[in-house]
């Protein structure tokens, strides 16, 4: 709680931080909702408004570019030499490397909230109501955390800015584009349907939007949030191990 709470102070010092990294889903946002609203009148679309579909899939899509750049928080403290310091104290060795994930996860719940209340105000509607949309923020919190853990693994690890930003580019758009964060389901091509099946970022997307529905299929909902959370769990456990082998290098 500590070291969370330390990391969360920057974002409290430097709020505009959080502004910034928004910038671009708002204006996915608005831009996709206005440019491809009537894309609901396609037969087979399955949905009476293009903004209450976009919604779930903006703010799925923010918790995947956020916590992807984890791992460049983590280069700061090797470069600036804190995360060395921190070895000579008694704290947890877990909390150093976890601290991180935790201060993404909840900033993720910070700017989905947001992007929420922002989608509500351009006219989305939200059949779950509030469980719904804890259910959607739950999954992109998860998501988050597989990414975050995965990025600061790579932090730890390889220690080059460029690697990081390599792994962005490689899996950000094609998993935002190979899920149905913009596409209904019944209209993707059918090779695409077979990868999104395996495709996180689509889990994700299927626990928010059916629970957001007027009748969720709860089994979905856990089912694929439990997936989430196994991945999630997976991905720290790997942070961990790479937080060892740094360890050893120093």
């Amino acid at each position: 709680m500590w070291m969370t709470h330390r990391r969360l102070q920057v974002i409290l010092h430097q709020p505009g931080y959080l502004i910034i990294t928004m910038v671009q889903p708002v204006i996915w946002l608005f831009l996709f909702g206005s440019l491809f609203k009537k894309i609901v009148e396609l037969p087979g679309f399955g949905a009476s408004s293009y903004m209450d579909y976009l919604v779930p899939g903006i703010v799925v899509m923010n918790a995947l570019s956020f916590n992807s750049w984890a791992g460049m928080g983590t280069l700061d403290e090797i470069e600036r030499g804190t995360l060395n310091r921190f070895l000579i104290t008694p704290v947890s060795r877990s909390a150093i490397v976890s601290c991180t994930v935790v201060e993404h996860a909840l900033s993720t719940v910070a700017q989905s909230l947001i992007i929420v209340l922002l989608g509500w105000a351009g006219g989305a509607h939200y059949a779950g109501g509030a469980g719904g949309v804890v259910v959607l923020i739950t999954a992109a919190v998860l998501l988050g955390m597989v990414l975050s853990a995965l990025s600061n693994t790579f932090g730890l690890l390889v220690r080059r800015r460029e690697t990081i930003i390599a792994l962005n580019t490689f899996l950000l758009l094609p998993l935002t584009f190979l899920s149905s964060a913009f596409m209904s389901w019944n209209l993707m091509p059918q090779w695409m349907c077979d990868i999104a099946v395996y495709n996180p970022v689509n889990w994700a997307l299927t626990a928010g939007r059916t629970a957001l529905g007027e009748n969720p299929d709860w089994s979905t909902v856990l089912t694929r949030c439990g997936g989430l959370a196994l991945l999630a769990a997976l991905m720290v456990g790997v942070s961990l191990r790479g937080f060892r082998a740094y360890q050893r290098s120093v």
